[in-house]
């Protein structure tokens, strides 16, 4: 069987600031605790799991705003997914020790919006709804931005919006670049006017277009990630959708059917950019390995990883929406 492993895959560089800064913090006994992440550090529960273990307590709800509500003393981590300015605000009046694990990339968002609202401009959003990210990006100015998921939200646009003279259109840092610009093509037919700066991130870009041009071909391409990872599960699509080639997601290699390997010759596997090297390096030793002829078994991972519960243990996560997609 051949083995095509998709370069690059993994962990992007905002993932891994947002994970050293929290090892940092759990490490550091100067760092006053309780220690908090609001919302999930980076969607996968590896990942959220290793900070557990580490004495990091995980908060998850409906909203970063609502999340923060259970805090009332010790440190906060802000996730690479950012949070709203509101969110900033309660945890300074509150007197926590807060520390920003905002990817750049997200950042830069925030600040392209704050300066287009600050010039007159009404900003469509392009993102997914019940997504962190949107939720701080559009919490910079709720009344002067719009959240757009598909071609239908633009056909109920507040009347503000649709007599905007200045109109600019931005996006989430982890979507379909291929999605994306068809629904950038719909806005700019409607609103010739409008101002675009597309802000899919250069690392999710990279990853979507190995898919695209090296799982060509391909009996079947694995993608590595959580469920909740919206970049992950945009992999999957792009791998089916662009490069035509049947594709799975599964978490780990426990996750992994040998059943789906059968008959294959051609594998391509890759993995969202909060997925963890090692478990990645799992499944591809397994498919490499893996004999047609025999009853093969996924193992599963050495160490903690390998006996997460099949929940991620955060509080409150009962209250959490359904899907929620990052990273």
């Amino acid at each position: 069987m051949e083995v095509i492993k998709v370069t690059p895959r993994g962990y992007c560089y905002g993932v891994v600031d947002a994970m050293k800064l929290a090892r940092k913090a759990a490490q550091d006994p100067s760092t006053p605790r309780p220690i908090y992440i609001i919302g999930l550090i980076v969607h996968n529960r590896f990942a959220v799991q290793e900070l557990s273990d580490m004495g990091v307590i995980t908060l998850d709800g409906p909203d970063r705003a609502s999340i923060l509500e259970q805090v009332t003393e010790g440190t906060v981590i802000f996730t690479a997914h950012g949070v709203s300015p509101l969110v900033k605000r309660r945890a300074a009046e509150r007197g926590l020790h807060v520390i920003d694990a905002t990817c750049p990339d997200v950042t830069k968002t925030h600040d392209i919006v704050r300066a287009w609202v600050a010039q007159g401009y009404k900003v469509l959003y392009i993102g997914k709804k019940g997504h962190p990210e949107p939720e701080g990006v559009v919490g910079e100015a709720p009344d002067d931005v719009y959240l757009v998921e598909t071609e239908s939200d633009l056909d109920t646009l507040p009347a503000a919006f649709l007599a905007a003279e200045k109109l600019a259109v931005t996006t989430q840092t982890t979507l379909s670049q291929w999605d994306t610009q068809r629904l950038v093509n719909t806005i700019q037919a409607r609103y010739p006017q409008v101002v675009v700066q597309n802000e899919i991130c250069r690392a999710t870009q990279l990853r979507q277009e190995a898919i695209a041009s090296q799982a060509r071909g391909a009996d079947l391409t694995i993608v590595v990630g959580d469920p909740r990872s919206n970049n992950t599960n945009r992999l999957v699509q792009v791998a089916e959708e662009i490069a035509h080639s049947p594709a799975i997601r599964v978490q780990r290699l426990k996750d992994l059917d040998p059943a789906a390997l059968r008959g294959k010759h051609r594998v391509a596997v890759t993995s969202g950019a909060s997925t963890p090297s090692q478990i990645t390096r799992e499944v591809i030793q397994f498919v490499e390995g893996f004999d047609k002829g025999a009853e093969a078994t996924p193992q599963p991972l050495a160490g903690p990883a390998a006996d997460a519960p099949g929940a991620t243990p955060v509080r409150g996560e009962g209250t959490a929406p359904s899907a929620h997609p990052r990273d």
